[in-house]
Formats: C-alpha cells, structure tokens, sequence
C-alpha cells in the first residue's frame, strides 16, 4: 500500500502557498549531523590508535558507538515526533551534539572518545524524523503531494556530506589534529539552534485530538534486542553467546508487547502488512553496508597498506565526493525510484570488483576509478530508497518511520565496520581489502536481486504537482 496525500483546506491567510523555505536551511543543516560525524572519522581511526595506543579492533567502536546509539534513537526520536511534534525534538538533539563535541575534543582516553560518540548518535538522532515531519506537514498544507525537490535537497546534502566527509576529516586533522573533527560539532549545534528557534514552528499542523501515550517498554525491549544484538557481532565468541539469548529474549518480549498495547512503538501489524516498506528498509541495510565498506576500509588501507597521511587518503576519497554529487544533483528531482536502483546495483557491483584488482602498486588513476564508480550508487541509492519510503509509509507516522530507514542505514554501517574489523584484525593489508571487497560485492548482487523482484517498485511514479 503506498498512502497519498489528500488535498488540503487552503492554507491560513498570509501562510506561504508553497513550502515554507524558511524551514529547509535547519532541515538540512540538522540532517547532515550525523552523515558528517560518521564519515570523517574514516580518516581519523589511524591517528586516534596511535594516539591512544589501540589497534583497530579497539577504534572500530568510535564507528559502532554512535551507529548503535543512533540505529536505537532514530526510532524513538521519530515516534516521539510524531507524538510531540519535530521542534522541541529537533532543539534537544542538536544542543547534544554540541556537548558531545566539546567532550569528544577534550577526551582524555579512547573510553570517554566513545561516550561522546555515543552521545553523538543520540543528539544526531532527532533532526532526519523532523525534517520529514515536516515535509510531509507541509504537503498536507500545501495540498501539494509531490515535494521531490524537498527531498532531493535532504537526499543531496546528506550523500554529499557522507562523500566529502573523508576529505573534509582529512584536512581537518591535517591542519589541527584529529580532535578537531569532535570541536566543529560546536557551532554546527550553535547555528542549528538558533535556527530551529527562529523558524521551526512552534505548533504541529494538526495537533492530536488526544495525547498519545508513549510505549516506553517497546523501546526499551527494542533497544535491548539491538544493543545485545550488535555488541555480539562486533566481536563474536563462544563466551558471549549469551548475548544471543538477550537478543531472542527481548525481541519475544518485543513482538509480544507491540502486538498488544494501543499505541505501540513499532506498529507490527501496519508493518508487516506493508512488504514494499520491508523491501525498502533491506534495500537500505544492503546499500550502505557497501558505502560504509568502502568509506571505512579503503581510507585505512590508504593509509596502512600505502603509508599515506589522513590528509592525502581524503584527498583521494575526493572523486569518490565529485560524482555521488555530481549524479545526485543530476537525478534528484525525478522519482524514477526503481530505475535508479537498478543503475546504482549494477554501479556497484561493478565498483566492488574493480576494488579486486587494487593492490599496492596500483597507479593513483585506478584508485581515483574506483572513488568514481563507488559515488555513483552513493548518489542514486539513499536518494530513491527515500522517495519509497515516503510513499509507501503511514502519514501519520512517518517520522518513526523515517526513523526506521536511517536505523538500517546504520545496521549497514555497523555490519561494514564489523566486516573491517574482520578482515584487518591484523593490518590493512591488500588481502584483507580484497576480503573486504567480496563481502561488499555480495551484498550488491543480493540488493540488485532484491530491486528486480520487488513488482511494488513499478507503481511507485511521480504524483502531479497540486495547485494550492
């Protein structure tokens, strides 16, 4: 079931007839918090080891923290959304990512540079759900269901922000040291305050008739299933097996508990009726499981395997930046959704195995090739599995909902950092590149399997733009 707008009564006398623009400059400049936190820090897992004396198995956690943090917060920040409303939400989370900056950039030891990661995906967590609260919002007044240059333009700055993201670290680090990439959080908290006050509304459009009641054990279960869950796979054993039962444990207790309460946290039975909806957020975990493979492994590589400095792996990383904008800003405002995950599928496949024959005496074209070809999924992916989601998810609630999709973005990323760990446990070497490189390649054959059966993808096409 894919839900559509209905028209709306005119807007309020003296209201803008279209989107508020006013609200696109917090929307984007929230939504890119996170997508920058977690890629600079591909560059930084180097210098900060050597910083503090840690291997890579032990840094890898500045990647899974906040991912962890975020892939649990993004859901409950976004049914919180859709129950309080995005501005209150949007202000609490953008004023944490001020104070996990300056904790990050005073961090004593790797452990306290891991609670500020951790509190970087909760305070990360609010502004995405907001901002498409507030999109679909502003549809609803308009009458206007077709806000795909709203979306690209959420769609464009966060894959711009992830591709340059390695290159901007990089510079960063080489002219202050790697805690300057924990100190820019600051004023990036600071302007988003100052405007979420000055232009998010302070009233939803349409307040609840009466106030829903927030599932607190959902989340909490659903938290612990993740959690115990995520810190299993980051480092398998035998000993920890028993992690497993907590995971069995509290999604029982999850299922059990959502399929019972009124209101419930994650609504199973809206969801599990809604298979295109399913289909998008796997598509998302295998997307990005590639993205974050590469944005993580290749820097260290880069790094290791070639004795590069952070500054010159992110200034390779840059043609990598150049094309994930360049077919993002080319693509954004047609909603060819099925059509660009077919191009971005076989895109990737091809990526990952060109990354096959890369070693250490391969020439800087050949490595700039692979950044090319790996931005092209970057700028087709995220955007088209967000345009489904967006007509293929409940009105009502579409921030948890929006929640969910970035949660798979980051079970992606957290299963490509747990894959690096892997196959560099001992060095970033050209043989674990190549490991790394197959895993990331099976992935992509199953994403473009999964496109090519999912029929609900052919009905998905762009609604006429609505006079108001």
């Amino acid at each position: 079931m894919i839900p559509k707008l209905t028209r709306s009564t005119r807007p309020p006398r003296g209201a803008p007839a279209g989107f508020d623009r006013r609200l696109i400059a917090p929307m984007i400049l929230g939504s890119i918090l996170n997508p920058i936190n977690s890629s600079m820090i591909a560059v930084a897992l180097v210098p900060i080891g050597a910083a503090f004396g840690a291997p890579a198995s032990e840094t890898a956690w500045l990647v899974s923290a906040l991912y962890l943090a975020t892939a649990v917060g993004q859901p409950v920040v976004g049914r919180l959304v859709d129950t309080y409303g995005p501005r209150r939400l949007y202000l609490i989370g953008t004023a944490l990512v001020g104070v996990a900056g300056l904790l990050g950039s005073l961090a004593p030891s790797l452990g306290v540079l891991i609670a500020a990661r951790v509190l970087l995906g909760f305070g990360t967590s609010a502004a995405y759900p907001a901002s498409m609260s507030l999109t679909r919002s502003e549809a609803e007044r308009t009458g206007q269901d077709s806000p795909a240059g709203v979306l690209t333009a959420l769609s464009v700055a966060n894959q711009t922000v992830v591709a340059i993201g390695p290159t901007l670290g990089g510079l960063l680090i080489g002219a202050g040291g790697w805690r300057v990439i924990f100190t820019v959080n600051v004023p990036l908290s600071l302007a988003c305050l100052v405007l979420g006050a000055l232009r998010l509304p302070k009233h939803r459009l349409k307040a609840p008739r009466t106030k829903q009641a927030v599932d607190l054990v959902g989340m909490v279960l659903f938290a612990a299933m993740l959690v115990s869950l995520m810190v299993f796979l980051m480092k398998p054993e035998i000993a920890d097996l028993y992690l497993l039962g907590v995971t069995a444990a509290a999604g029982t207790g999850l299922v059990l508990r959502e399929l019972r309460v009124a209101e419930p946290f994650i609504d199973l039975r809206v969801l599990g009726g809604n298979l295109p909806m399913l289909a998008t957020f796997l598509r998302q975990f295998l997307s990005f499981t590639a993205v974050y493979g590469f944005l993580y492994g290749f820097p260290q590589w880069l790094e290791e395997g070639g004795g590069l400095h952070a500054s010159a792996a992110g200034l390779l990383l840059l043609p990598l930046s150049l094309s994930a904008l360049a077919v993002s800003a080319a693509t954004g405002r047609r909603e060819d959704v099925r059509a660009k995950l077919v191009v971005g599928g076989l895109v990737q496949i091809a990526a990952c195995s060109l990354l096959l024959v890369v070693g250490s005496g391969s020439p800087v074209w050949l490595l700039a090739a692979v950044g090319v070809l790996m931005g092209v999924p970057q700028g087709l992916l995220g955007l088209a599995n967000q345009n489904a989601l967006y007509r293929q998810a409940d009105p009502a609630r579409i921030g948890s909902a929006a929640g969910l999709l970035r949660t798979f973005t980051y079970l992606g990323a957290m299963g490509a950092s747990a894959a690096t760990a892997t196959f560099f446990a001992h060095g970033a070497d050209s043989h674990g590149l190549h490991d790394l490189a197959l895993f990331m390649l099976a992935g992509a054959v199953l994403l473009l399997a999964v496109t090519l059966l999912d029929r609900s993808l052919r009905t998905i096409t762009p609604v006429p733009r609505k006079a108001s």
